[in-house]
């Protein structure tokens, strides 16, 4: 068993070597590539995602998957390798059904389409984009149907970035939340609105990085241990505990718009940061539960960085930075970012009604991928969608459907995570206040690093030893609901919005 152990380790440490190649490669082509060098990157992306597939099928690596899985042999194994095992013998069966010539085309469509999607984003027109979504969508139909020719290809989808959580469960949650903020958002769009008028004006790009910076340094993120640049949509990239790079978007009259990228990223990156570092190159070190990674940078986002209390120790040393906030009032700053109003642009809507802004794109989702939509007619169906749930009609493509990059490179099934994560939230909120008392007072202390250890010990350093209902379990003790999230909405927005109750 010990040579088959070896053999194993060694083919996890070059998998995990063509990895590092490719995400860097893939921060590059988000970052600085210039035009001229995104074939070439794509085609790298394509060959050495292709290398670690060959590797990843191979019959040598199928052969000590099989017998590490051995009963015998299976439970002689750490925890960590238990999981590595049995993870990497079902991707291996499933990776073996697709065809490599097939795999390298899908991956290079990926990286052309990504850039096709910049390019149709920036000239605010669907249809240069239109022919690359069309292939994605039946590409990554394709792909799904060779892993699983058995499974609803969604489902798989879903499964892949939310192990245990299938579209019943999401459904039952999504359908609570939607019935459960319909009244709250009735009453605040009735009630008395905030003037936000002081926060209008030009902010300096450089101000504002200097302000994201200490931001990440006050709620846990290492500069030792990663890196931030500026990509067209903000998003984290890991290599490894030791280097976590996070990119943020920046706009000279929306400085709230960085600020809360870099907290919400920062969330990521906490969290891939403090993964136990003998995990490194095991499947425990690799984070797929997206719904348990957006419940960190979720967290952070709202529950901490949304309350006004996050602000208290730091505001000063903010308007130190940005001199415009030395003119902003403290009261008309957390009305300005806790503003409720539905809104086109899901990154910039406010935390209640981002749900709707999920909820859309999963009903679209399952629309694409029950053959009941065109990609011709994706725009229209956005459009209708986005009025029936938030009362809005996007007036452009880039409003509308060509607001996110997730569809580019196929990442179907992902954004439910994003609400996943929120529902996880609401339960680790009332958790949290019963460990560690009153989150208000923590915060307003500035000791929110004691929330950052709490996260570490609690979730940070097992990585994806355990899924995420199996986190939500250990942590809290009951079963998965919404109920804690709405409790969360209406309390603080009541009391914000001076609601009736």
């Amino acid at each position: 068993m010990e040579e088959t152990l070896a053999k194993l380790k060694d083919y996890l440490k070059k998998l995990k070597q063509y990895h590092n190649i490719t995400a860097l490669l893939g921060w590059d082509l988000a970052t600085m590539a210039p035009e001229k060098g995104i074939d070439s990157k794509a085609e790298a992306i394509g060959y050495f995602s292709t290398e670690a597939f060959r590797l990843s099928t191979s019959e040598e690596f199928g052969r000590i998957l099989a017998e590490l899985m051995i009963p015998e042999q299976f439970q002689q194994l750490n925890e960590a390798m238990q999981v590595t095992v049995k993870r990497y013998f079902r991707d291996y069966q499933r990776f073996q059904r697709v065809p490599e010539a097939f795999y390298t085309e899908y991956v290079t469509l990926q990286a052309h389409s990504q850039k096709a999607w910049e390019g149709a984003k920036k000239a605010d027109d669907f249809s240069l984009f239109a022919p690359y979504l069309d292939k994605i969508i039946s590409m990554t139909k394709q792909y799904v149907r060779y892993m699983e020719p058995d499974q609803d290809p969604y489902d798989v989808l879903l499964d892949l970035y939310e192990d245990g959580i299938d579209r019943a469960t999401i459904d039952h949650l999504f359908d609570e939340l939607k019935e459960g903020l319909r009244p709250l958002l009735t009453k605040i769009s009735q009630a008395k609105q905030p003037d936000l008028s002081a926060l209008e004006g030009m902010y300096d790009i450089r101000a504002q990085k200097k302000a994201q910076d200490l931001l990440l340094s006050y709620i846990g993120f290492d500069f030792q241990q990663g890196a931030v640049a500026e990509s067209e949509h903000p998003f984290t990239t890991e290599l490894g505990t030791g280097d976590v790079r996070i990119t943020n978007h920046y706009r000279e009259h929306d400085p709230l718009s960085a600020m809360f990228s870099a907290i919400h990223e920062g969330g990521h990156a906490i969290f891939a940061q403090n993964i136990d570092p003998s995990y490194e190159n095991t499947a425990a070190a690799e984070v797929n539960m997206m719904g348990l990674h957006e419940s960190q940078s979720r967290f952070y986002e709202n529950i901490l960085g949304r309350n006004e209390n996050f602000w208290v120790p730091i505001y000063g040393k903010l308007g130190e930075l940005l001199p415009q906030f030395k003119d902003i009032p403290f009261g008309t700053f957390v009305r300005a970012i806790n503003y409720v109003q539905p809104s086109m642009i899901r990154t910039d809507a406010d935390e209640v009604t981002y749900c709707l802004h999920i909820i859309l794109r999963y009903e679209m989702e399952r629309a694409i991928f029950n053959d009941e939509v065109t990609t011709e007619e994706l725009p229209g169906l956005w459009n209708d969608k986005m009025e029936e749930l938030l009362g809005i009609r996007p007036a452009t493509d880039a409003e509308g459907i060509l607001q996110d990059t997730h569809w580019s490179d196929g990442s179907f099934g992902y954004f439910p995570s994003y609400l996943l994560g929120s529902i996880y939230d609401g339960m680790l909120l009332e958790q949290i206040e019963k460990e560690l008392g009153s989150l208000n007072e923590i915060l307003a202390g500035g000791r929110i690093k004691e929330i950052t250890a709490w996260l570490n010990k609690k979730i940070h350093q097992y990585g994806s030893l355990y899924n995420s209902g199996q986190v939500i379990e250990r942590i809290c003790s009951s079963p998965l609901s919404a109920k804690p999230l709405l409790h969360y909405f209406n309390e603080k927005y009541t009391r914000l919005y001076q609601l009736e109750s």
